[in-house]
């Protein structure tokens, strides 16, 4: 792995930059590959930042090998393939493929259900150890592990707009929450308890987890693995009506950053024997590249004081959704959204409360999963055909 991601950005350096977020507890680095136009160009301004995360426990391998080979489709499509060239022109993607590879050092080929790696070396689950939204149920103090601390500061630093989390041992696109106020604080009964926990954006996560469901072979279909009766209607399911999971990191990115994230389940078996890998990449590869389109849809925008200087410290939320979301060191915004009208409401330290009504077109789509847009303009309040308001305090 290492290898290959430093071949790759070596070999096209003008849309791969390789950075680490860290290392894990065997002193292994967290590689991350940023795959965009221009990757050492930190300042163009709002193009958002999308993430993949894999192998988050270190015995589900087919997400590592997925993003592995998605960094190569990208970098080789970008010269001919329109739609490709449109996203890392538009678009940062940060690909993550180990967050846990101690883990996966430890994992066995042909493991299907079972088997070493879930955990880290320390033998931590990293989906349990994210500080939690509802406090009630955090009923035990969990060390924080280095794997975890790095990607939560890595998630604080930079402003994802959207992510998601691949695993394995399922086939099912999951949205927050993961967990409830008043879950039951034994871990054991928590796997067996199930409840729909919805975010106030629950029309958005049901549409990016099908987004994904829809694109991919067979996950739509909804059927349950071999050694599982349950299946998922449209293969999406809300978190915490599957089973209540305390400690994740999709239901962290969102409460706490604003990041939108699902988890996806993307194999029965989740250390497959490598003959079988090329299947997945065929499985999932629409989908994978479908849904960092989404990234585009809903509004964008800037905060800016009188004199045309970033306000960093306000907070934006849309009306009638209870959670905020962050501005960037730019002030910068982005909210997924899905076709409507919309009040965003807008509080910043000496200034009075705004609220700026927009309007989320439908329309064509541009490729096969994206919109077309022109670039705001960074004066009073101007409406872009898919992105809303840029806004002048």
């Amino acid at each position: 792995m290492t290898n290959l991601l430093h071949n790759i950005s070596s070999n096209f350096p003008e849309l791969v930059r390789l950075y680490t977020i860290g290392k894990s507890v065997q002193g292994r680095q967290l590689w991350v590959a940023l795959v965009t136009k221009d990757p050492h160009n930190d300042d163009q301004l709002l193009k958002p930042n999308v993430k993949y995360v894999a192998n988050m426990h270190g015995n589900e391998v087919v997400g590592r090998e997925l993003l592995l080979q998605l960094l190569v489709y990208l970098v080789n499509s970008y010269p001919s393939n329109q739609y490709i060239k449109y996203l890392l022109d538009n678009t940062r993607i940060h690909l993550m493929p180990s967050m846990n590879p101690d883990g996966f050092e430890m994992s066995g080929e042909g493991e299907c259900q079972h088997g070493d790696g879930r955990g880290n070396a320390n033998g931590f689950d990293l989906n349990r150890n994210f500080p939690d939204f509802f406090a009630a149920n955090n009923y035990e103090a969990v060390k924080e592990q280095p794997e975890t601390r790095a990607v939560r500061l890595w998630i604080d630093q930079i402003p994802f707009v959207l992510s998601a989390n691949l695993h394995g041992g399922a086939l099912v696109a999951s949205y927050p929450f993961d967990n409830q106020q008043g879950g039951s604080p034994n871990k054991l009964k928590n796997f067996f308890l199930s409840y729909n926990s919805p975010t106030p954006d629950d029309d958005v996560f049901k549409h990016l987890a099908q987004v994904y469901s829809f694109s991919h072979e067979t996950m739509y279909q909804g059927q349950a693995c071999p050694w599982d009766s349950k299946g998922f209607p449209n293969g999406t399911t809300n978190g915490a009506q599957w089973y209540l999971l305390e400690g994740g990191m999709q239901d962290y990115n969102y409460y706490w950053t604003g990041c939108m994230e699902i988890t996806l389940e993307l194999s029965c078996c989740k250390h497959p024997p490598r003959r079988e890998l090329p299947q997945f990449w065929e499985q999932n590869k629409k989908a994978l590249i479908a849904y960092l389109g989404e990234v585009h849809r809903g509004v964008r925008g800037l905060l800016l004081d009188p004199s045309g200087v970033a306000i960093t410290n306000g907070k934006l939320k849309i009306k009638g959704r209870d959670f905020s979301f962050r501005l960037s060191k730019r002030g910068e915004f982005w909210r997924i959204l899905l076709p409507g009208k919309y009040v965003l409401q807008v509080t910043a330290d000496g200034y009075e409360p705004t609220e700026e009504p927009f309007v989320v077109n439908s329309g064509q789509l541009y490729g096969n999963g994206t919109y077309g847009r022109r670039p705001p303009v960074a004066v009073g309040v101007v409406a872009t055909p898919d992105y809303g308001p840029v806004i002048r305090l």
